[in-house]
C-alpha cells in the first residue's frame, strides 16, 4: 500500500494539465459565434436592419451605411456586456462547485472538485458528494447512496479493497453521496472518464424556473412591447392614409418602434443579478441561484446556527466535573488535572471519531494529546466495532470498542446531560445533582456534555443505546468564543427590521448566555423537545416572540421554516449538515457553510458562506437590498427616457411637423441608455439608509403604479422641454438642420440629467454628486464629447443631419434639457424626513 503522503503538488498539477479538469464537458451554447448570432436576432437589432434596408431601397446609401455600422456597434457593446455577465456567472459556478478534501504532500487540504486528479487520495465523510470514481483504501462504517447511477434508493455498504482485488463494493463513483461513516479513496477516473461522465454528459446544465423578478420583467417587456407595436402601426397608417407618404410613414413607424422598444429591462435584470452575485462572492457570499440574490434583500427572519456561525468554531474544553467523591469543577487551564477527571477525557475521546472533524470532538482529542499522552487513558490501537448515532429521541452518541487483547467490549457515550443521565438510570436525587452541576456550567456560557461508559460481553450487540448498562462518568464544559463582529452585525439586522432566531443544540442556559452576549433577545426560549409537541400553527405563534431555540436537532429546522413561512415571514436559514438540507431547500434563502458544510447542504442552499461567518450574511442582505434598489432606479430611468424619446418621435409625426428624430439619433441615444442602465446604475453604492428600513415584501413590484406614474411624469417633463425648444427654434425661422440639432441637444442633456438625478432616491443632488461612481462620469464625458463633435465637425454634422446653431441657442437648449428634470431633486426633501422611505420614482 502507498504511503499516506498522497500525490505531490507538482504531480497533481501535471496530471491536471495533461488529463484535464474533473468536470463534464461544458455547454458551448454561449460561445462567441453563438452569442453574436443570438444578439443579431434581438428585436432592436432587427428594427435597425429593417430601417437600413428601407433607406437603401429609397436610394439613401449614406443613411443605410450609417445604420448598418450602428448595428455592428450595438452588437459589439451588447456582446461585451453579455460576455462580462457570462464570465461572472461562470466564475460563480466554479467557486460554488463541490469541494473535496485530498491528501497532498502528506497534508489534508480542501480543493475544488474540478481540481481532483487521477491518483489523488480523497477523504470522504458523512454528507460529502464523491468527486470522482475511486477505490476505497480505508473505510469505517461506510454507506453510500448510489441512486443517481442505479436508481436504487437503498444506500450501499462499502468496504476497503483487498490487495490485488477490485469489486463494486470496494469502489465509489462520481456524483454519489456518502451518507454515513468515513473513507479514504484513491481516484482512478475523473471527468468524462468516470461512470457518471459516460452516462450523463447531458447533466452539464440544469434549467431553472423563472424567478419572480424575471416574470415581472417579462410582463413589463410584453406590456410595453405590445403598446409600442400598436402605436407604431397606427402611426404608419395615419401618415400613409392622411398624406399618402407610405415610405415616410414606414420610416416614422420604425423610428417610433426603436424609440419604444423596452429591450433594456431584461439587460438590467441579467447584468445586475450576475454582477451583484459576483460582488457578493468577493465578500465571502457565493450565490448558487439568482433567485436567492433576489430574495436576500427581502429577508425578514434569519435563523442561524450558533457554533461556527455566531462563534469562532474553536472549541476547547474549559471545565471538567467528575461524578463521584470529588465533585469539584476543574479548570482545564490549571497546571495539573487530578486523576478523577482523566476518565472523563478518556471516554469523551472514545465517544468521538478517531480522526475528528467536528470541533467539539477535536477539542476532546486535543486535550487528550496534551494532558494524557503516555498514559493508559489513550487507546489508539482499539478497534471500533459499532456506532450508535444521535437521534431525535435520544441526544447522545455511543461507540463500541474492542481492545486488541480484550474479550469484553467497552462502550463510551457522550451527549446532552439529560440524555446521558437517562441512559445511566440514576436515582432522582442524583439526576437533580448532575443537572444542577450542568446548569452551573451552562450559566458560564459553556456547551455542556455528559459522558458515560459501559462494558459488554462479546456477542450480539443491542439495537439501541438504552440496552447497555451505563455508568455516569462526568460532565465536560466546552467554550467557543463569540465572533468579535457578531454583536454589531446583529444590531445592524435588528435596525433593518430583520429578526434573528438562534437555533442550537446547547443547553438552554448556555444558549441564553451566548444570545445575551450577541445582542439577541433572550426573554423567551423554546427547547427542541417542547417544539416537537407544538402544532404548526401553535409553533408559528410561539416563534413570533421567541428568538432562541435550544436543544434543537437538525430535523427541527424544517418545522421552524414551515411555521415561519406560514406566518408570512421571508426566511433565511443556515445549515451545514446532511439533515439540514430539507430546511435549506424549504426556506426562501438557504445559506450553507462553505468551510464546515457538507456537499448536500451546499447543493440544497441558494447561498454559500465561504468563511462560515454570520457577519457575511448581513453583508449579503445589505448587498441584496442594494441590488434591488438599483434595479428599481435603473428601471425608472429607462421608462422615463423612453417616454421622452418616443414622444419626440411621435408628436411631430402626428402634427405634420418635420421629423426631429431619425433612426441614427435614436441609435445614439440607445448607446447612452444601455451602459447607463446596465453599468452606471449597477455600480451605484448603497445608500447609508439601506439597512435602516424594514424588509420589502417578496412580491414587491420593480415599478409600482405610483412609480410608473412618476417615471412617466419625469419623461413627460423632459419631452415638454424638447418640444418647447423645437417649437421655439421653428418660430425663430431656423432651418430643419439647426432645429434638429437644438432639439437633439436638449434631449441628450436632459437624458444625462435623468441619469444623475435618479442615482439616489433620497439624497439631494449636491450630496449625490459627492458619492463616487466613475461609470456615470465616464458615460457623461463620452456623451458630451461625441455630442460636441456632432454639433461642430462637418463630417458628423452631415451624418446626424445637423447644422451649427448659435452659441446662445445652444445654451438655451442645454438649460431647458437640464432644468426640465432638476425639479425631481426638490421632491426628495419629503423622503429625507423618513429614513429609508422610497422615492416616488420607484
Amino acid at each position: 500500500m502507498k504511503t499516506p503522503q498522497g500525490l505531490s503538488t507538482a504531480t497533481a498539477a501535471e496530471r491536471l494539465r495533461t488529463e484535464g479538469p474533473n468536470e463534464l464537458p461544458r455547454d458551448q451554447r454561449n460561445g462567441i459565434v453563438a452569442l453574436v448570432l443570438e444578439l443579431a436576432r434581438e428585436p432592436m437589432i432587427l428594427l435597425l436592419i429593417a430601417a437600413a434596408l428601407l433607406y437603401a431601397l429609397i436610394g439613401d446609401t449614406q443613411e443605410a451605411i450609417t445604420l448598418a455600422v450602428s448595428v455592428l456597434f450595438m452588437i459589439t457593446i451588447t456582446f461585451v456586456q453579455e460576455w462580462k455577465t457570462e464570465r461572472a456567472l461562470r466564475s460563480l459556478k466554479d467557486l460554488s462547485s463541490p469541494r473535496a478534501q485530498v491528501i497532498r504532500d502528506g497534508n489534508a487540504i480542501r480543493i475544488p472538485g474540478r481540481d481532483v486528479v487521477r491518483g489523488d487520495w480523497v477523504v470522504l465523510s458523512e454528507g460529502d458528494r464523491v468527486p470522482a470514481d475511486g477505490e476505497i483504501i480505508e473505510a469505517q462504517n461506510a454507506l453510500v447512496d448510489e441512486s443517481i447511477l442505479t436508481g436504487e434508493s437503498v444506500p450501499v455498504h462499502k468496504l476497503a479493497r483487498d490487495p490485488g482485488q477490485s469489486h463494486d463494493n470496494n469502489r465509489v463513483f462520481s456524483g454519489t453521496l456518502f451518507v454515513r461513516g468515513r473513507a479514504v479513496i484513491e481516484v482512478i477516473s475523473t471527468g468524462s472518464k468516470a461512470e457518471l461522465g459516460k452516462i450523463g454528459k447531458a447533466l452539464s446544465e440544469i434549467k431553472s424556473e423563472p424567478s419572480p423578478l424575471q416574470m415581472q420583467i417579462r410582463a413589463l417587456v410584453r406590456t410595453f412591447g405590445l403598446l409600442g407595436i400598436c402605436i407604431c402601426t397606427l402611426l404608419v397608417l395615419w401618415i400613409g392614409f392622411s398624406k399618402g407618404e407610405w415610405i415616410a410613414g414606414l420610416l416614422a413607424g420604425l423610428a417610433m418602434a426603436i424609440a419604444m422598444m423596452p429591450e433594456e429591462f431584461p439587460v438590467i435584470l441579467t447584468v445586475f443579478l450576475a454582477l451583484g452575485a459576483f460582488r457578493m462572492s468577493r465578500r465571502n457570499v457565493l450565490a448558487r441561484r439568482m433567485a436567492a440574490v433576489e430574495a436576500l434583500g427581502a429577508v425578514s427572519v434569519l435563523c442561524t446556527d450558533k457554533t461556527g456561525t455566531l462563534t469562532e468554531n474553536r472549541m476547547r474544553v474549559s471545565d471538567l466535573w467528575s461524578y463521584g467523591a470529588d465533585t469539584q469543577h476543574h479548570d482545564v487551564g490549571d497546571a495539573e488535572l487530578p486523576e478523577s477527571v482523566h476518565e472523563v477525557i478518556e471516554y469523551g475521546i472514545l465517544a468521538s471519531q478517531r480522526d475528528p472533524f467536528d470541533p467539539m470532538e477535536r477539542a476532546f482529542r486535543d486535550l487528550g494529546m496534551r494532558r494524557l499522552k503516555g498514559t493508559e487513558h489513550l487507546h489508539d490501537t482499539w478497534k471500533l466495532v459499532r456506532e450508535y448515532p444521535l437521534s431525535a429521541e435520544l441526544l447522545s452518541i455511543s461507540h463500541v470498542w474492542q481492545a486488541p487483547d480484550g474479550h469484553a467490549l467497552i462502550v463510551a457515550a457522550k451527549g446532552a446531560p439529560e440524555a446521558i443521565v437517562d441512559l445511566c438510570h440514576v436515582s432522582e436525587g442524583e439526576e437533580h445533582r448532575i443537572l444542577e452541576e450542568a446548569s452551573k456550567m451552562a450559566k458560564k456560557g459553556l456547551r455542556v456534555l455528559g459522558v458515560a461508559h459501559a462494558r459488554q460481553n462479546e456477542g450480539p450487540l443491542p439495537d439501541i443505546q438504552h440496552d447497555f448498562v451505563f455508568t455516569f462518568v462526568g460532565l465536560v464544559g466546552l467554550a467557543d468564543p463569540l465572533r468579535q463582529e457578531v454583536p454589531g452585525a446583529i444590531a445592524e439586522c435588528q435596525q433593518a427590521g430583520v429578526r434573528i432566531i438562534m437555533i442550537t443544540g446547547d443547553y438552554a442556559q448556555t444558549a441564553r448566555t451566548i444570545g445575551r452576549s450577541a445582542g439577541i433577545d433572550t426573554t423567551h426560549v423554546i427547547t427542541g423537545s417542547e417544539l416537537r409537541t407544538l402544532s404548526e400553527s401553535a409553533l408559528a405563534t410561539r416563534l413570533e416572540q421567541t428568538s432562541i431555540i435550544a436543544r434543537a436537532i437538525p430535523d427541527d429546522k424544517l418545522r421552524i421554516v414551515r411555521a415561519l413561512k406560514k406566518s408570512g415571514a421571508v426566511v433565511a436559514m443556515t445549515g451545514d449538515g446532511v439533515n439540514d438540507a430539507p430546511a435549506l431547500k424549504a426556506s426562501h434563502v438557504g445559506i450553507a457553510m462553505g468551510g464546515r458544510g457538507t456537499d448536500v447542504a451546499r447543493e440544497s442552499a441558494g447561498l454559500v458562506l465561504t468563511d462560515d461567518n454570520f457577519a457575511s450574511i448581513v453583508t449579503g442582505i445589505r448587498l441584496g437590498r442594494r441590488i434591488f434598489n438599483n434595479i428599481r432606479r435603473a428601471s425608472a430611468y429607462v421608462l422615463s427616457v423612453h417616454v421622452a424619446i418616443a414622444g419626440t418621435a411621435l408628436v411631430p409625426a402626428l402634427f405634420g411637423w418635420p421629423l426631429s428624430l431619425l433612426p441614427v439619433h435614436i441609435v445614439f441615444l440607445e448607446l447612452i441608455i444601455d451602459p447607463a442602465c446596465s453599468i452606471a446604475f449597477e455600480a451605484e453604492p448603497e445608500h447609508s439608509s439601506t439597512m435602516h428600513s424594514p424588509p420589502r415584501a417578496l412580491d414587491t413590484p420593480i415599478l409600482t403604479r405610483r412609480g410608473i406614474e412618476f417615471a412617466i411624469l419625469q419623461g413627460s417633463s423632459l419631452l415638454a422641454a424638447v418640444l418647447l425648444v423645437s417649437f421655439y427654434s421653428r418660430h425663430l425661422g431656423h432651418t430643419l438642420a439647426i432645429s434638429r440639432a437644438l432639439t437633439f441637444c436638449t434631449l441628450v442633456l436632459g437624458n444625462l440629467s435623468l441619469i444623475v438625478v435618479n442615482r439616489s432616491n433620497s439624497r439631494p443632488l449636491r450630496a449625490t454628486l459627492r458619492v463616487p461612481n466613475p461609470a456615470v462620469w465616464i458615460i457623461v464625458a463620452a456623451t458630451l464629447t461625441i455630442l460636441g463633435l456632432a454639433l461642430f465637425t462637418p463630417p458628423l454634422q452631415h451624418l446626424f443631419h445637423f447644422a451649427r446653431p448659435r452659441t446662445t441657442h445652444l445654451l438655451l437648449a442645454a438649460m431647458a434639457g437640464t432644468l426640465s428634470v432638476l425639479w425631481i431633486d426638490f421632491t426628495k426633501s419629503r423622503n429625507r424626513q423618513a429614513p429609508g422611505a422610497p422615492n416616488p420614482s420607484i
